[in-house]
């Protein structure tokens, strides 16, 4: 039996698992990042047992490199109700969550980057962030993770973050207090009028946070940054310590 927690957020999600992962070249040559394992589990079935816990119906995921093994891992998968799009040629992150609208419904919605790996905190992660989100004000809802609390090779930070969670990109020389780490619920208003073809989903950020509808949240938990070999490795490495996803962060 599948325990599952109550929550009114979405009931639609978009996984990202179209993407090449060069960085983490040489163990991406001949296997998708997203079915890189990190304690046993391919980080793209960590997030879909997430998304199933916090009442996830329906998934749609993107593939494009080595695609055909991103479908063969996913296709015993029963819950959620899992759709694979695939890409011919790479969309990118905008693009790609642009061609999956007509299945993702009117609602905000989840969007989780492929090898997003975090461990919950004193409460769900999914289910916090969903309670944050507020359709009246918000275009995007970006989990941030406080800088000071990374692990993995990060060094400047994504965005400063206001009292009432209002998000400022850094400029480039800054350094700022929270990285974004790939978890997010976007409204599909926010793709009104967006690019044609390959884009990036910084572009409808900027234009979120222009708007002043771009907001985040803090994660109060583990974030593992897993961008190179090294970090997947130190991330093994912490969850063989028992940096488990059910241990809580205090």
């Amino acid at each position: 039996m599948t325990f599952r927690l109550s929550t009114d957020g979405p009931r639609t999600a978009m996984l990202l698992a179209a993407g090449e992962g060069r960085r983490m070249m040489p163990l991406t040559a001949d296997c998708p990042k997203p079915l890189l394992k990190v304690g046993g589990q391919a980080m793209l079935d960590r997030s879909l047992d997430r998304l199933q816990e916090v009442g996830v119906e329906k998934v749609i995921v993107n593939a494009c490199y080595l695609g055909d093994q991103i479908a063969a891992h996913l296709a015993p998968r029963q819950q959620p109700v899992v759709e694979i799009i695939h890409e011919k040629t790479p969309l990118e992150t905008g693009g790609g969550v642009k061609g999956a609208l007509p299945l993702l419904g009117a609602d905000g919605f989840f969007v989780i980057n492929g090898d997003s790996l975090w461990v919950d905190g004193i409460k769900n992660t999914l289910q916090r962030v969903a309670a944050a989100w507020d359709d009246a004000t918000m275009d995007v809802l970006l989990l941030m993770q406080p800088l000071a609390r990374v692990f993995g090779s990060v060094q400047r930070g994504d965005y400063m973050m206001s009292p009432d969670g209002r998000l400022t990109r850094r400029a480039e020389r800054q350094v700022a207090g929270f990285c974004y780490i790939g978890v997010s619920i976007l409204h599909p208003r926010l793709f009104a009028d967006c690019p044609a073809g390959a884009f990036s989903l910084n572009v409808l950020y900027d234009r979120a946070e222009a708007a002043g509808r771009l907001f985040g949240i803090a994660h109060d938990g583990l974030w593992y940054h897993v961008s190179r070999p090294e970090d997947l490795a130190h991330a093994n490495g912490m969850f063989a310590r028992g940096h488990e996803p059910e241990t809580p962060y205090f």
